[in-house]
């Protein structure tokens, strides 16, 4: 903690003589012997009693040796007598953020804020507070005001300043100058690396970050950031190393066991994830977020029941959390209340919610009418989540269409003869792809239900790998991918392959010899596997495309898929994905499995032979009752995996045909010649 310095508490009080001598011998004693500077404020408080400077170190000595609750009993009373004593609140957030009542922890820190604005410690305490209860927006400023109270040199000063008034462009360009002269000033450093991640350079901030903590092991605020911005990127394994570091120094922190609970889960580690979630929640129970994570886990593992329970939780501490409402619907198979329904309208009745909660409750009020039977309510709140959801992000579907432009034209016929057996000769993974809700959880869980098949996520790697070659972005006009594998040897080929099955082996947890990856925008990099990874097999989950489509629109994803919210955009990344799988039909014959839904639901047990086939795997009975299978499901066909197949939802589209007309034009041919493809040589 802060130094008491000039306060309330000990302005117009300050000890002199023997008393001055007395407390800084005990403050001095309290960093190695906390209960031996109990018993020495002891004795100064029998000569002066109520003295508050000896008050608030009998406090902090009491939360050195763990009695949390016996700090609190003197500091509330002490803040109460000295409401302008900075240190006091400062001491008084930090004892009731380790119980757990972050409500008064954020109330005190403020007040120390308040007092002393350069108090950087307290920001940070504040941040972290503000993480908890979800308040994104207030956490960054803080953190914020956290790095600005940090330093004191002018230039870092007007650009910390920056950063607080979110003008992210000064600020970069201020600290960039800055680190010309001063190319090891860790906060300089770490100041950048944080406006980079506001910006959504996590890369950057993620190197950037990197070299801070390697010119000081010790700076604890750079960890953290470090931590965060290694899980954004799906680097959740190595979140979790940094997270344990973090833990390793101050094990009671709440907001280092909150991402090392989400970071578990990140990597499938749910046993550990439920058990972290549990032990938090314990000790912290008036954290909505993290009441609604462990809901998600529990959600993930088949919890059903207990998940409802804890996302109900998370509502009733925090009616606007549009997410945990959200979170129910995606169930697919649960049905809102009409107390619920009510209670979703008043929050977007609000005026003062912010746009993640109300995108979150238009799409939850979109699936309650639909159940319901009210299509056109339904589209309504539907169309306005996803304008809401729309405007915050920079997808642009033309990238897209170059993308598969370049692909077509890079990986001729040609060009993969003259590569045939390059990379590496692995057979393990079995990826299914396919735009989101074409019944790819269903393949995958149809998969696992092998006795030699493991079930295991969307995995970010194929992408991941392809953003790193040549340190070029995908999907960026003007970039190498993918021109870049003419340049590429059959070694590296083969060493990318492995990189792959390495990155992947985080997510094995059976032994069994085959894995299944669902990443359904795998289809972007098909060349890209064919050539890394030869033997791997590719199964394309298709479904009728007004019904994928517009089942897209209805969903709201927690990460990625930026067409998914608009009908044209939807309707031209259908397109481009069947001219993709069109092409690499032709070029590589019989390379690509594909199992149409409406198939499956007519016929499983041809459908589930013929897949299991082509995948070189006998026949099993279990995969029939895939249902019954006991595993994680991490997609929002979660709960539909874990019944028989679903008849009702193949024509389900049809109650909106009517405000569909946009979809329709942007597929343009694809939806005649479903389940065939239309000629894209002829018209693109």
């Amino acid at each position: 903690m802060e130094p008491t310095g000039n306060t309330e508490a000990t302005r117009g009080t300050e000890p002199t003589g023997n008393l001055a001598t007395a407390l800084d011998h005990a403050s001095a004693l309290l960093a190695r012997d906390p209960k031996l500077a109990e018993q020495q404020v002891g004795e100064i408080l029998k000569v002066v009693p109520g003295q508050p400077h000896a008050l608030l170190l009998l406090a902090r000595a009491r939360l050195a040796q763990g009695n949390i609750q016996g700090a609190r009993e003197i500091l509330e009373p002490l803040a109460k007598a000295h409401p302008n004593a900075a240190a006091t609140h400062h001491a008084l957030g930090e004892v009731l953020a380790a119980l757990g009542d972050s409500k008064g922890a954020i109330k005190a820190l403020k007040r120390a804020t308040e007092l002393q604005p350069q108090n950087a410690h307290a920001w940070r305490k504040l941040g972290d507070q503000l993480v908890l209860i979800g308040d994104t927006a207030g956490a960054d400023t803080a953190y914020a005001l956290n790095i600005k109270a940090s330093v004191h040199e002018p230039k870092l000063i007007e650009a910390a300043t920056a950063l607080v008034e979110n003008r992210l462009a000064v600020a970069e360009r201020l600290l960039r100058e800055f680190l010309k002269d001063s190319p090891n000033d860790v906060a300089a450093i770490r100041m950048l690396a944080e406006t980079g991640a506001r910006l959504g350079a996590y890369e950057d901030a993620e190197n950037l970050l990197a070299r801070a903590l390697e010119l000081n092991p010790a700076f604890a605020a750079a960890r953290h950031n470090y931590a965060m911005v290694l899980h954004k990127q799906m680097k959740s394994l190595e979140a979790v190393a940094e997270t344990d570091k973090l833990l390793a120094d101050d094990p009671a922190n709440p907001s280092y066991r909150a991402l090392k609970s989400a970071a578990l889960v990140r990597i499938g580690e749910y046993p550990r994830a439920i058990e972290s979630y549990e032990a938090l929640l314990k000790e912290h129970p008036e954290l909505p977020k993290a009441w609604m994570s462990y809901a998600h886990c529990l959600k993930t593992v088949g919890r059903t029941e207990d998940s409802l329970a804890c996302y109900r939780k998370s509502i009733a501490m925090l009616p606007s959390l549009g997410e945990a409402y959200w979170s129910m619907a995606n169930l697919k198979t649960f049905r809102f209340t009409d107390d619920e329904v009510a209670a979703m309208q008043a929050q977007l009745a609000r005026g003062d919610i912010a746009d993640e909660d109300r995108y979150h409750l238009h799409f939850a009020l979109g699936k309650a009418l639909e159940d319901k039977g009210e299509y056109e309510a339904s589209f309504e709140h539907y169309a306005q989540g996803n304008a809401l959801r729309r405007k915050d992000l920079r997808y642009d579907a033309a990238t897209i269409g170059e993308h598969v432009a370049r692909t077509i034209e890079v990986f001729s016929p040609a060009f993969l003869k003259s590569r045939e057996g390059w990379g590496s000769p692995a057979p393990d993974p079995i990826f299914v792809v396919s735009l989101p809700r074409s019944g790819s959880t269903l393949i995958e869980q149809i998969l696992a239900s092998h006795s030699m098949v493991e079930g295991t996520m969307e995995l970010p790697d194929i992408h991941a790998i392809a953003r790193g070659l040549e340190g070029r972005k995908v999907n960026r006009p003007g970039i190498d991918y993918p021109l870049v594998f003419e340049k590429l040897a059959p070694e590296r080929l083969r060493e990318l392959g492995e990189e792959y099955l390495r990155r992947a082996s985080v997510q094995r947890k059976s032994g069994r010899p085959f894995f299944v990856d669902k990443m359904p925008n795998n289809f972007l990099h098909l060349g890209f596997i064919h050539l890394i990874l030869p033997n791997a097999k590719i199964v394309d989950a298709r479904r009728n495309p007004m019904a994928c489509c517009f089942s897209n629109f209805k969903q709201h994803f927690a990460r990625g898929q930026g067409f998914a919210y608009d009908l044209a955009d939807i309707g031209r990344y259908w397109r481009d994905y069947a001219k993709v799988m069109a092409h690499f039909d032709a070029a590589l014959p019989g390379r690509v499995h594909r199992v149409f839904y409406e198939d499956m639901v007519a016929d499983p047990e041809t459908q589930i032979r013929a897949l299991l086939d082509y995948c070189g795997l006998p026949f099993e009975e279990t995969c029939l009752r895939y249902y019954e299978t006991d595993r994680a499901v991490r997609t929002a066909s979660s709960e539909q995996v874990r019944r028989p197949i679903f008849t009702d939802q193949v024509e389900q589209w049809r109650h909106y045909e009517e405000w569909l007309e946009p979809l329709k034009t942007a597929l343009g041919d694809t939806v005649d010649a479903y389940p065939g493809v239309p000629d894209f040589t002829r018209n693109p």
